[in-house]
Protein backbone atom coordinates (compact mmCIF):
# COMPACT_ATOMS: atom_id res chain seq x y z
CA UNK A 1 0.00 0.00 0.00
CA UNK A 2 1.30 3.57 -0.98
CA UNK A 3 1.45 6.26 1.33
CA UNK A 4 -0.51 9.75 0.73
CA UNK A 5 2.10 11.97 -0.25
CA UNK A 6 -0.46 15.25 0.83
CA UNK A 7 1.67 17.24 2.74
CA UNK A 8 1.15 20.86 4.28
CA UNK A 9 4.09 23.87 2.76
CA UNK A 10 5.58 25.64 5.15
CA UNK A 11 8.30 28.39 4.98
CA UNK A 12 10.75 25.88 6.90
CA UNK A 13 9.82 23.22 4.27
CA UNK A 14 7.16 20.13 4.67
CA UNK A 15 4.78 18.95 7.02
CA UNK A 16 2.55 15.80 7.11
CA UNK A 17 -0.71 15.89 8.63
CA UNK A 18 -1.73 13.08 11.45
CA UNK A 19 -5.93 12.56 12.06
CA UNK A 20 -7.76 10.75 14.11
CA UNK A 21 -11.39 10.69 14.02
CA UNK A 22 -14.20 10.36 16.31
CA UNK A 23 -17.55 9.57 15.08
CA UNK A 24 -20.58 9.82 17.19
CA UNK A 25 -23.52 7.88 15.61
CA UNK A 26 -26.59 7.89 16.96
CA UNK A 27 -28.34 4.20 17.10
CA UNK A 28 -31.05 3.26 15.14
CA UNK A 29 -33.74 2.36 17.88
CA UNK A 30 -37.36 3.63 18.88
CA UNK A 31 -36.49 4.23 22.32
CA UNK A 32 -33.24 5.48 24.63
CA UNK A 33 -30.45 3.72 25.57
CA UNK A 34 -31.70 3.33 29.31
CA UNK A 35 -35.19 4.17 28.61
CA UNK A 36 -38.52 3.89 27.20
CA UNK A 37 -39.04 7.67 25.95
CA UNK A 38 -39.39 7.86 22.09
CA UNK A 39 -36.50 8.56 19.40
CA UNK A 40 -38.02 10.71 16.54
CA UNK A 41 -36.33 13.61 15.36
CA UNK A 42 -38.03 16.54 15.18
CA UNK A 43 -40.44 16.34 17.97
CA UNK A 44 -41.46 19.03 19.85
CA UNK A 45 -38.86 19.99 22.38
CA UNK A 46 -39.11 18.46 25.48
CA UNK A 47 -42.22 16.06 24.27
CA UNK A 48 -40.19 12.83 24.71
CA UNK A 49 -38.37 13.17 27.92
CA UNK A 50 -38.82 10.11 30.87
CA UNK A 51 -38.24 10.77 34.15
CA UNK A 52 -35.25 8.85 34.14
CA UNK A 53 -34.27 11.09 31.00
CA UNK A 54 -34.82 13.78 33.40
CA UNK A 55 -32.65 12.33 35.90
CA UNK A 56 -35.72 12.26 38.89
CA UNK A 57 -34.64 11.03 42.30
CA UNK A 58 -35.21 7.05 42.48
CA UNK A 59 -35.38 6.31 38.83
CA UNK A 60 -33.01 3.35 37.12
CA UNK A 61 -31.45 2.74 34.19
CA UNK A 62 -32.52 -0.56 31.89
CA UNK A 63 -30.57 -1.56 29.10
CA UNK A 64 -32.12 -1.22 25.61
CA UNK A 65 -31.18 -4.98 23.79
CA UNK A 66 -31.72 -3.34 20.70
CA UNK A 67 -29.50 -0.69 21.41
CA UNK A 68 -26.79 -3.00 22.25
CA UNK A 69 -27.88 -5.58 19.21
CA UNK A 70 -27.18 -2.46 17.07
CA UNK A 71 -23.72 -1.55 17.92
CA UNK A 72 -22.15 -5.45 18.24
CA UNK A 73 -23.84 -5.68 14.62
CA UNK A 74 -21.74 -2.47 13.33
CA UNK A 75 -18.41 -3.86 15.38
CA UNK A 76 -18.77 -7.34 13.24
CA UNK A 77 -18.92 -5.37 10.24
CA UNK A 78 -15.98 -3.71 10.97
CA UNK A 79 -14.17 -6.74 11.88
CA UNK A 80 -13.94 -5.71 15.29
CA UNK A 81 -13.22 -7.70 18.29
CA UNK A 82 -16.15 -8.14 20.19
CA UNK A 83 -16.19 -8.38 23.84
CA UNK A 84 -18.65 -10.26 25.58
CA UNK A 85 -18.21 -8.89 28.99
CA UNK A 86 -18.16 -5.19 29.03
CA UNK A 87 -19.44 -2.41 31.53
CA UNK A 88 -20.69 0.90 31.75
CA UNK A 89 -18.67 3.74 33.91
CA UNK A 90 -20.29 7.38 34.71
CA UNK A 91 -18.29 10.11 33.12
CA UNK A 92 -18.75 13.14 35.85
CA UNK A 93 -19.15 16.44 34.46
CA UNK A 94 -21.58 19.67 35.02
CA UNK A 95 -23.40 21.06 31.47
CA UNK A 96 -26.75 22.63 31.62
CA UNK A 97 -27.98 19.92 28.99
CA UNK A 98 -27.22 17.26 31.19
CA UNK A 99 -29.59 16.31 33.97
CA UNK A 100 -27.83 13.58 36.08
CA UNK A 101 -24.37 15.66 36.30
CA UNK A 102 -23.10 12.72 34.57
CA UNK A 103 -23.13 10.95 31.34
CA UNK A 104 -23.29 7.02 30.93
CA UNK A 105 -20.20 5.81 28.77
CA UNK A 106 -18.13 3.24 28.43
CA UNK A 107 -14.26 3.84 29.34
CA UNK A 108 -12.49 1.14 30.24
CA UNK A 109 -14.24 -2.08 29.16
CA UNK A 110 -15.93 -1.22 25.61
CA UNK A 111 -18.18 -3.09 23.94
CA UNK A 112 -16.37 -3.13 20.75
CA UNK A 113 -12.62 -3.50 20.45
CA UNK A 114 -10.15 -3.05 17.61
CA UNK A 115 -11.47 -3.28 14.21
CA UNK A 116 -10.47 -1.73 10.71
CA UNK A 117 -12.03 0.03 7.69
CA UNK A 118 -10.61 -0.43 3.82
CA UNK A 119 -10.58 3.35 1.82
CA UNK A 120 -10.38 2.60 -1.69
CA UNK A 121 -7.88 3.92 -4.29
CA UNK A 122 -9.52 7.44 -5.67
CA UNK A 123 -6.53 8.77 -8.04
CA UNK A 124 -8.17 12.16 -8.99
CA UNK A 125 -8.72 13.12 -4.90
CA UNK A 126 -5.74 12.45 -4.09
CA UNK A 127 -5.59 8.66 -2.45
CA UNK A 128 -3.18 6.36 -4.62
CA UNK A 129 -4.17 2.97 -3.28
CA UNK A 130 -6.17 0.99 -1.08
CA UNK A 131 -5.73 2.05 2.79
CA UNK A 132 -6.69 0.22 5.98
CA UNK A 133 -7.79 2.46 8.71
CA UNK A 134 -7.71 0.87 12.09
CA UNK A 135 -10.35 1.29 14.63
CA UNK A 136 -9.50 1.63 17.92
CA UNK A 137 -12.91 0.52 19.76
CA UNK A 138 -16.55 1.35 19.75
CA UNK A 139 -18.36 2.34 22.64
CA UNK A 140 -21.86 3.10 23.75
CA UNK A 141 -23.25 6.05 25.57
CA UNK A 142 -26.11 8.06 26.50
CA UNK A 143 -26.15 11.43 24.33
CA UNK A 144 -26.95 15.11 26.09
CA UNK A 145 -29.61 17.12 25.29
CA UNK A 146 -29.45 20.23 23.59
CA UNK A 147 -28.92 24.25 24.83
CA UNK A 148 -30.92 26.61 22.34
CA UNK A 149 -29.70 29.62 22.67
CA UNK A 150 -31.77 32.18 19.79
CA UNK A 151 -35.30 31.82 21.24
CA UNK A 152 -35.26 34.42 23.55
CA UNK A 153 -32.86 37.64 23.74
CA UNK A 154 -31.67 36.97 27.03
CA UNK A 155 -32.72 33.23 28.34
CA UNK A 156 -31.27 30.30 27.16
CA UNK A 157 -33.60 27.07 27.04
CA UNK A 158 -32.66 23.40 26.90
CA UNK A 159 -34.79 20.27 24.77
CA UNK A 160 -34.40 17.37 26.88
CA UNK A 161 -35.53 15.28 23.50
CA UNK A 162 -32.54 13.72 22.90
CA UNK A 163 -31.14 13.11 26.25
CA UNK A 164 -30.40 9.46 26.78
CA UNK A 165 -30.13 8.74 23.24
CA UNK A 166 -27.83 6.26 22.58
CA UNK A 167 -24.97 6.66 20.68
CA UNK A 168 -21.81 5.06 19.27
CA UNK A 169 -18.69 6.81 19.57
CA UNK A 170 -16.45 5.00 16.82
CA UNK A 171 -12.95 6.11 17.33
CA UNK A 172 -9.94 5.52 14.67
CA UNK A 173 -6.28 5.01 15.33
CA UNK A 174 -4.23 7.72 13.91
CA UNK A 175 -3.49 6.71 10.91
CA UNK A 176 -5.04 8.94 7.92
CA UNK A 177 -2.70 11.81 6.69
CA UNK A 178 -4.81 13.64 3.88
CA UNK A 179 -8.35 15.21 4.28
CA UNK A 180 -9.06 12.93 0.98
CA UNK A 181 -8.70 10.05 3.18
CA UNK A 182 -10.72 11.12 6.20
CA UNK A 183 -13.32 12.30 3.72
CA UNK A 184 -13.02 8.57 2.15
CA UNK A 185 -13.25 7.57 6.10
CA UNK A 186 -16.66 9.02 6.90
CA UNK A 187 -18.39 8.15 3.46
CA UNK A 188 -17.05 4.57 3.96
CA UNK A 189 -18.59 4.48 7.72
CA UNK A 190 -21.67 6.06 7.02
CA UNK A 191 -22.04 3.45 4.28
CA UNK A 192 -21.56 0.63 6.42
CA UNK A 193 -24.13 1.89 9.38
CA UNK A 194 -26.48 2.53 6.92
CA UNK A 195 -26.20 -1.08 5.29
CA UNK A 196 -26.26 -2.42 8.80
CA UNK A 197 -29.10 -0.19 10.00
CA UNK A 198 -27.57 0.78 13.02
CA UNK A 199 -27.55 4.43 12.17
CA UNK A 200 -29.01 6.56 9.32
CA UNK A 201 -26.19 8.28 8.49
CA UNK A 202 -27.79 12.17 8.40
CA UNK A 203 -24.88 14.41 9.57
CA UNK A 204 -27.30 17.30 8.56
CA UNK A 205 -29.96 16.25 11.27
CA UNK A 206 -26.73 15.61 13.65
CA UNK A 207 -27.24 11.31 13.98
CA UNK A 208 -23.72 11.02 12.72
CA UNK A 209 -21.33 13.66 13.52
CA UNK A 210 -17.63 13.75 13.99
CA UNK A 211 -14.58 15.13 16.55
CA UNK A 212 -11.33 15.81 14.17
CA UNK A 213 -8.58 15.37 15.82
CA UNK A 214 -5.71 16.72 13.85
CA UNK A 215 -1.75 17.56 14.48
CA UNK A 216 1.10 18.31 12.50
CA UNK A 217 4.63 16.83 12.52
CA UNK A 218 8.10 16.84 9.96
CA UNK A 219 7.57 13.50 7.61
CA UNK A 220 8.83 10.26 10.47
CA UNK A 221 8.86 12.78 13.49
CA UNK A 222 7.05 11.93 16.64
CA UNK A 223 3.01 12.59 16.87
CA UNK A 224 2.73 16.48 17.37
CA UNK A 225 0.48 17.90 19.99
CA UNK A 226 -3.58 17.72 18.26
CA UNK A 227 -6.22 19.84 19.01
CA UNK A 228 -9.95 18.42 18.69
CA UNK A 229 -12.57 20.21 16.14
CA UNK A 230 -15.89 18.88 17.77
CA UNK A 231 -18.88 18.25 16.52
CA UNK A 232 -18.42 18.77 12.85
CA UNK A 233 -21.68 17.55 10.87
CA UNK A 234 -20.20 17.10 6.85
CA UNK A 235 -18.02 15.09 4.82
CA UNK A 236 -16.90 18.79 3.29
CA UNK A 237 -16.41 20.15 6.38
CA UNK A 238 -14.54 17.20 7.67
CA UNK A 239 -11.97 18.01 5.23
CA UNK A 240 -11.88 21.70 5.36
CA UNK A 241 -11.14 21.20 9.36
CA UNK A 242 -8.09 19.46 8.62
CA UNK A 243 -6.97 21.98 5.88
CA UNK A 244 -7.73 24.85 7.98
CA UNK A 245 -6.56 23.40 11.35
CA UNK A 246 -3.30 21.85 9.69
CA UNK A 247 -2.47 24.98 7.88
CA UNK A 248 -3.14 27.64 11.21
CA UNK A 249 -0.77 24.52 13.30
CA UNK A 250 1.68 25.21 10.78
CA UNK A 251 1.93 28.71 10.90
CA UNK A 252 2.20 28.87 13.98
CA UNK A 253 4.65 26.77 15.08
CA UNK A 254 7.03 28.23 12.33
CA UNK A 255 6.03 31.71 13.74
CA UNK A 256 7.67 30.44 16.82
CA UNK A 257 4.68 29.40 18.78
CA UNK A 258 3.71 26.41 20.43
CA UNK A 259 0.76 24.54 19.50
CA UNK A 260 -1.98 24.02 22.55
CA UNK A 261 -4.07 20.52 23.36
CA UNK A 262 -7.36 22.10 23.01
CA UNK A 263 -11.05 22.08 22.20
CA UNK A 264 -11.98 23.63 19.12
CA UNK A 265 -15.47 24.59 16.91
CA UNK A 266 -15.42 25.20 13.01
CA UNK A 267 -17.37 27.91 11.75
CA UNK A 268 -17.90 27.25 8.18
CA UNK A 269 -19.19 30.51 7.18
CA UNK A 270 -15.42 31.90 7.87
CA UNK A 271 -13.87 28.89 6.79
CA UNK A 272 -11.61 28.97 10.35
CA UNK A 273 -11.40 26.75 13.66
CA UNK A 274 -11.38 28.95 16.97
CA UNK A 275 -10.67 27.54 20.44
CA UNK A 276 -13.59 26.30 22.53
CA UNK A 277 -11.77 25.25 25.51
CA UNK A 278 -7.87 23.98 27.08
CA UNK A 279 -7.96 19.83 27.30
CA UNK A 280 -5.45 18.26 29.09
CA UNK A 281 -4.69 14.57 28.63
CA UNK A 282 -5.75 13.32 32.44
CA UNK A 283 -9.16 14.65 32.29
CA UNK A 284 -11.26 15.24 35.84
CA UNK A 285 -13.99 13.07 34.77
CA UNK A 286 -13.80 11.00 38.52
CA UNK A 287 -14.45 7.88 36.09
CA UNK A 288 -16.00 4.80 38.21
CA UNK A 289 -17.92 1.82 37.48
CA UNK A 290 -21.85 2.89 37.24
CA UNK A 291 -23.27 1.00 40.28
CA UNK A 292 -26.92 1.38 38.98
CA UNK A 293 -26.09 -1.28 35.67
CA UNK A 294 -24.25 -4.50 35.91
CA UNK A 295 -22.13 -5.20 33.56
CA UNK A 296 -22.99 -6.60 29.63
CA UNK A 297 -22.55 -10.64 29.07
CA UNK A 298 -23.30 -11.60 25.67
CA UNK A 299 -23.95 -15.73 25.37
CA UNK A 300 -22.95 -17.01 22.15
CA UNK A 301 -26.43 -17.66 20.81
CA UNK A 302 -27.00 -13.58 21.29
CA UNK A 303 -23.35 -13.12 19.44
CA UNK A 304 -24.38 -15.59 16.76
CA UNK A 305 -27.82 -14.13 16.08
CA UNK A 306 -26.50 -10.73 15.52
CA UNK A 307 -23.78 -12.14 13.19
CA UNK A 308 -26.41 -13.81 11.03
CA UNK A 309 -28.25 -10.78 10.66
CA UNK A 310 -25.84 -9.08 9.03
CA UNK A 311 -26.24 -7.88 5.01
CA UNK A 312 -23.94 -8.48 2.20
CA UNK A 313 -21.74 -5.23 3.40
CA UNK A 314 -20.38 -2.53 0.79
CA UNK A 315 -16.61 -4.42 -0.11
CA UNK A 316 -18.08 -8.00 -0.72
CA UNK A 317 -21.31 -6.51 -2.80
CA UNK A 318 -18.68 -4.47 -5.18
CA UNK A 319 -16.82 -7.42 -5.43
CA UNK A 320 -19.99 -9.84 -6.58
CA UNK A 321 -20.82 -7.10 -8.55
CA UNK A 322 -17.26 -6.79 -10.83
CA UNK A 323 -17.05 -10.55 -10.31
CA UNK A 324 -20.36 -12.35 -11.11
CA UNK A 325 -22.03 -9.29 -13.02
CA UNK A 326 -19.11 -8.38 -15.14
CA UNK A 327 -19.41 -4.35 -13.90
CA UNK A 328 -16.68 -1.94 -14.53
CA UNK A 329 -15.02 -0.93 -11.19
CA UNK A 330 -16.28 2.69 -11.30
CA UNK A 331 -20.12 1.47 -11.80
CA UNK A 332 -19.34 -1.02 -8.95
CA UNK A 333 -18.06 1.66 -6.92
CA UNK A 334 -21.31 4.04 -7.47
CA UNK A 335 -23.68 1.37 -7.14
CA UNK A 336 -22.63 -0.02 -3.49
CA UNK A 337 -22.28 3.57 -2.10
CA UNK A 338 -25.21 4.29 -0.69
CA UNK A 339 -27.93 1.51 0.74
CA UNK A 340 -30.74 3.47 -1.92
CA UNK A 341 -28.72 2.98 -4.88
CA UNK A 342 -28.01 -0.66 -4.47
CA UNK A 343 -31.44 -1.12 -3.59
CA UNK A 344 -32.97 0.27 -6.65
CA UNK A 345 -30.32 -1.41 -9.01
CA UNK A 346 -30.87 -4.84 -7.54
CA UNK A 347 -34.28 -4.26 -7.63
CA UNK A 348 -34.58 -3.22 -11.79
CA UNK A 349 -31.71 -6.08 -12.33
CA UNK A 350 -34.04 -8.51 -11.60
CA UNK A 351 -36.80 -7.21 -13.06
CA UNK A 352 -35.23 -6.76 -16.53
CA UNK A 353 -33.42 -9.69 -16.49
CA UNK A 354 -37.50 -11.78 -15.65
CA UNK A 355 -38.46 -9.37 -18.68
CA UNK A 356 -36.13 -10.37 -21.47
CA UNK A 357 -35.37 -13.93 -20.49
CA UNK A 358 -31.74 -13.32 -20.02
CA UNK A 359 -29.77 -13.92 -16.70
CA UNK A 360 -28.76 -10.74 -14.74
CA UNK A 361 -25.12 -10.56 -15.86
CA UNK A 362 -26.50 -10.27 -19.16
CA UNK A 363 -28.21 -6.94 -18.07
CA UNK A 364 -26.65 -5.55 -15.87
CA UNK A 365 -24.16 -3.25 -17.87
CA UNK A 366 -27.07 -2.04 -19.10
CA UNK A 367 -29.10 -1.19 -15.54
CA UNK A 368 -26.75 -0.10 -14.25
CA UNK A 369 -25.56 2.87 -17.08
CA UNK A 370 -29.50 3.54 -17.34
CA UNK A 371 -29.33 3.76 -12.95
CA UNK A 372 -26.08 5.62 -12.99
CA UNK A 373 -26.58 7.96 -15.73
CA UNK A 374 -29.63 8.14 -17.66
CA UNK A 375 -32.34 8.04 -14.99
CA UNK A 376 -30.79 10.53 -12.42
CA UNK A 377 -30.39 13.21 -15.68
CA UNK A 378 -33.88 12.85 -16.28
CA UNK A 379 -34.99 13.18 -12.84
CA UNK A 380 -32.77 15.87 -12.08
CA UNK A 381 -33.88 17.78 -15.44
CA UNK A 382 -37.50 17.40 -14.13
CA UNK A 383 -36.81 18.72 -10.68
CA UNK A 384 -40.20 19.14 -8.42
CA UNK A 385 -42.32 17.97 -11.93
CA UNK A 386 -41.13 14.29 -11.27
CA UNK A 387 -44.26 12.40 -9.44
CA UNK A 388 -41.70 9.51 -8.01
CA UNK A 389 -44.85 7.55 -7.41
CA UNK A 390 -44.72 6.48 -11.27
CA UNK A 391 -41.05 6.05 -10.92
CA UNK A 392 -41.34 2.08 -10.65
CA UNK A 393 -39.01 -0.81 -11.43
CA UNK A 394 -41.72 -2.09 -13.68
CA UNK A 395 -42.01 1.29 -15.88
CA UNK A 396 -38.14 0.96 -16.03
CA UNK A 397 -37.98 -2.34 -16.61
CA UNK A 398 -40.13 -1.74 -19.54
CA UNK A 399 -38.35 0.99 -21.04
CA UNK A 400 -35.08 -0.98 -21.25
CA UNK A 401 -37.38 -3.95 -22.66
CA UNK A 402 -37.70 -1.41 -25.76
CA UNK A 403 -34.19 -0.28 -26.13
CA UNK A 404 -32.99 -3.93 -25.86
CA UNK A 405 -35.30 -4.91 -28.40
CA UNK A 406 -34.21 -1.77 -30.96
CA UNK A 407 -38.04 -0.91 -30.52
CA UNK A 408 -36.65 2.48 -29.07
CA UNK A 409 -33.23 4.58 -29.51
CA UNK A 410 -31.44 5.97 -26.53
CA UNK A 411 -32.83 9.28 -27.03
CA UNK A 412 -36.50 8.43 -27.58
CA UNK A 413 -36.19 5.73 -23.97
CA UNK A 414 -35.35 9.32 -22.43
CA UNK A 415 -38.43 11.11 -23.30
CA UNK A 416 -40.11 8.20 -22.82
CA UNK A 417 -39.43 8.05 -19.36
CA UNK A 418 -39.84 11.81 -18.80
CA UNK A 419 -43.28 11.27 -19.87
CA UNK A 420 -43.83 8.43 -17.34
CA UNK A 421 -42.88 10.60 -14.72
CA UNK A 422 -45.14 13.29 -15.77
CA UNK A 423 -47.94 11.13 -16.34
CA UNK A 424 -47.84 7.70 -15.00
CA UNK A 425 -48.91 6.04 -18.40
CA UNK A 426 -47.22 2.64 -19.89
CA UNK A 427 -43.90 3.10 -21.67
CA UNK A 428 -45.22 0.60 -24.24
CA UNK A 429 -48.12 3.52 -25.04
CA UNK A 430 -46.22 6.12 -24.80
CA UNK A 431 -44.16 4.94 -27.17
CA UNK A 432 -46.90 3.82 -29.97
CA UNK A 433 -49.21 7.08 -29.33
CA UNK A 434 -46.33 9.58 -29.07
CA UNK A 435 -44.50 8.61 -32.38
CA UNK A 436 -41.08 7.43 -29.94
CA UNK A 437 -40.57 4.49 -32.25
CA UNK A 438 -37.49 3.97 -34.09
CA UNK A 439 -38.01 3.21 -37.87
CA UNK A 440 -36.63 -0.46 -38.80
CA UNK A 441 -38.36 -0.74 -41.69
CA UNK A 442 -35.88 -1.83 -44.07
CA UNK A 443 -37.83 0.04 -47.56
CA UNK A 444 -38.02 3.72 -46.04
CA UNK A 445 -34.59 3.28 -44.70
CA UNK A 446 -33.13 2.08 -47.86
CA UNK A 447 -34.98 5.00 -49.86
CA UNK A 448 -33.23 7.36 -47.44
CA UNK A 449 -29.83 5.86 -48.20
CA UNK A 450 -30.11 6.26 -51.28
CA UNK A 451 -30.41 10.04 -51.46
CA UNK A 452 -27.80 10.88 -49.13
CA UNK A 453 -25.24 8.10 -51.50
CA UNK A 454 -26.89 10.16 -54.56
CA UNK A 455 -26.28 13.29 -52.68
CA UNK A 456 -22.59 12.93 -52.05
CA UNK A 457 -20.73 11.65 -54.81
CA UNK A 458 -17.24 12.75 -54.23
CA UNK A 459 -17.04 11.72 -51.31
CA UNK A 460 -18.68 7.69 -51.96
CA UNK A 461 -15.85 8.34 -54.07
CA UNK A 462 -13.48 8.73 -51.19
CA UNK A 463 -14.80 5.89 -49.14
CA UNK A 464 -14.54 3.78 -51.94
CA UNK A 465 -11.12 5.01 -52.50
CA UNK A 466 -9.95 4.06 -48.55
CA UNK A 467 -11.10 6.79 -46.44
CA UNK A 468 -13.49 4.22 -44.38
CA UNK A 469 -14.04 7.13 -41.68
CA UNK A 470 -16.58 8.62 -43.66
CA UNK A 471 -18.59 5.76 -43.20
CA UNK A 472 -19.72 7.63 -40.01
CA UNK A 473 -20.64 10.60 -42.06
CA UNK A 474 -23.33 8.41 -44.06
CA UNK A 475 -24.63 7.38 -41.18
CA UNK A 476 -25.25 10.87 -39.09
CA UNK A 477 -27.02 12.27 -42.62
CA UNK A 478 -28.94 8.70 -43.60
CA UNK A 479 -30.42 9.24 -39.33
CA UNK A 480 -31.19 13.14 -40.18
CA UNK A 481 -32.74 12.34 -42.74
CA UNK A 482 -34.97 9.52 -40.72
CA UNK A 483 -35.52 12.70 -37.93
CA UNK A 484 -33.30 10.35 -35.11
CA UNK A 485 -36.13 7.81 -35.13
CA UNK A 486 -34.19 4.87 -37.97
CA UNK A 487 -32.49 2.05 -36.31
CA UNK A 488 -29.14 2.55 -36.20
CA UNK A 489 -28.59 -1.24 -36.86
CA UNK A 490 -30.19 -1.37 -39.47
CA UNK A 491 -29.51 1.70 -40.92
CA UNK A 492 -25.41 0.42 -40.93
CA UNK A 493 -26.13 -2.56 -41.93
CA UNK A 494 -28.05 -1.20 -45.64
CA UNK A 495 -25.03 1.19 -46.04
CA UNK A 496 -22.17 -1.09 -45.35
CA UNK A 497 -24.27 -3.12 -48.64
CA UNK A 498 -24.57 0.19 -50.47
CA UNK A 499 -20.95 1.16 -50.08
CA UNK A 500 -20.14 -2.24 -51.13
Amino acid sequence: MTETTYRIHGATGEWEVVIGLEVHAQVTSKSKLFSGADTTFGAEPNSQVSLVDAAMPGMLPVPNRECIRQAVRTGMAIEAQINAWSRFDRKNYFYADLPQGYQISQLFHPIVGEGQLLIEADEKAGIPADKIIGIERIHVEQDAGKLMHDQHPTMSYVDLNRSGVALMEIVSKPDMRSPAEAGAYVRKLRSILRYVGSCDGNMEQGSMRADVNVSVRRPGDEFGTRTETKNVNSVRFVMAVIEQEARRQVDLIEDGGTVVQETRLYDPDKNETRSMRSKEDAHDYRYFPDPDLLPLELDQAFLDECRASLPELPDAKRARYTGALGLNDYNAAQLTMEVEVFARFETLLAETATRLGKSEAEVATQVANWTLSVAPGVLKSLGDEAQLEYNTAAANAGILQMVDAGTVSGGQAKEIYELVLRTGRDPAEIAETEGLKQQSDTGAIEAEIDKVLAGNPEKVAEYRGGKDKLFGFFVGQTMKAMQGKANPAVVNDLLKVKLG
